[in-house]
């Protein structure tokens, strides 16, 4: 015997099943194959996608021997600070002539607080003293209150900075665009964390040796210290540096 299938008649319960399922796929697969066809027409450029990529300008720029900033301190450890003359022109390049000079060797760190910062850079040991060259306007900028950032003490005027300078042991944004920022911490930072904690320091770790990446003599060991004097009391006017972002700036000579 053979089976002939018979195909339904019009309006017969199979015809209209079928139908229906033909009718459900074509409007549910109709979006979707719309949105296949229109996602085939966009295309992204090899040029765009580099540009998307592309960090240069948020890096720093190369670290070169002559912005290369060598600290050798009493503590043991060199720490090494790339200095950063596209933001911060007129401080970098007090710090070279400073340097150039031997103004840094045997300074203390005066004021350190634990978890904020290490200040260094002044011949009286007190946050008062600086240099005999004139103060260096104020360079501020957007490079960040971070971990081993170094920027410039100032007293109350913004266009006071001199040759003190303090170190960053953890971030505090709350001083960006307060201070000048002019370099950061690239080698050592466990030296800067090792730096004797106090105001001033019953024992202050002292800087031996600052001296360029580009001096012939970087290479070679820094001289003995002289026996250093007692620490001074800094004076009561300083700000006291806690780091409630609640506290006013600054009145006298440092960050806080």
């Amino acid at each position: 015997m053979i089976l002939v299938r018979r195909i339904p008649e019009p309006g017969h319960p199979m015809k209209l099943a079928a139908a229906l399922i033909l009718t459900t796929a074509l409007v549910l697969g109709g979006p979707a194959d719309a949105k296949r066809n229109n996602a085939k027409k966009v295309r992204i450029k090899a040029a765009d996608q580099v540009a998307a990529t592309n960090l240069t300008a948020f890096l720093p720029p190369p670290l070169t021997p002559d912005n290369t900033w060598d600290l050798d301190l009493s503590d043991g450890g060199r720490v090494v600070i790339q200095l950063r003359p596209d933001k911060a022109p007129k401080m970098v390049e007090r710090i070279k002539t400073l340097t150039q000079q031997g103004f840094y060797n045997g300074l203390d760190f005066h004021r350190v607080i634990s978890g904020f910062m290490a200040q260094g850079g002044d011949p009286k040991g007190t946050g008062e003293g600086g240099s005999t060259l004139p103060d260096v306007p104020a360079e501020f900028n957007d490079l960040p209150h971070v971990r081993g950032a170094v920027a410039a003490a100032r007293a109350n005027d913004p266009n006071s900075a001199n040759s003190q300078f303090y170190i960053m042991f953890m971030p505090n944004m709350k001083l960006d665009m307060h201070y000048t920022v002019f370099g950061r911490v690239v080698s050592g930072m466990q030296y800067v964390d090792a730096i004797q904690k106090g105001e001033p320091p019953a024992n202050p770790t002292r800087i031996v040796r600052a001296i360029m990446g580009n001096d012939p003599n970087v290479n070679t060991p820094p001289p003995a210290l002289p026996v250093a004097a007692p620490a001074v009391q800094a004076p009561a006017t300083l700000p006291s540096g806690a780091m409630d972002q609640s506290a006013p700036l600054p009145t006298s000579g440092t960050p806080q």
